[in-house]
């Protein structure tokens, strides 16, 4: 059976969660840092993984409605089970992939 790709589903999120985070970091590094999270996604085990995608889909709809980013930055803040892991999944897998492929970024995301 295959698989719903994880990248329509997580990517709007952890783009604009990157643009919030590392604002100096070059679009074309966000995409490949995007990719990147969306590819750990799809490697998930299945359960745990739809999990993810299942709280993904909701931070989806929320970043694609016109401020509907503050929104999901509300819902970031509120002590909700597994909804705060989502942010920070997101958050690690990028940071780990930005820092280990750029190590010279500075915490803006410029490159030095």
């Amino acid at each position: 059976m295959r698989q719903v790709p994880a990248l329509p589903i997580v990517g709007s999120f952890a783009e604009r969660l990157l643009v919030d985070d590392l604002p100096d970091l070059q679009p074309a590094q966000r995409r490949e840092v995007v990719a990147f999270i969306a590819h750990r996604v799809d490697s998930l085990p299945s359960f745990t993984r739809f999990g993810v995608l299942a709280i993904g889909t909701v931070f989806r709809m929320l970043v694609a409605v016109p401020g509907g980013w503050l929104g999901a930055k509300l819902l970031m803040k509120l002590p909700l089970p597994f909804v705060g892991e989502y942010p920070r999944l997101m958050r690690s897998l990028g940071f780990a992939y930005v820092w280990e492929h750029w190590p010279t970024t500075t915490p803006t995301g410029a490159l030095a």
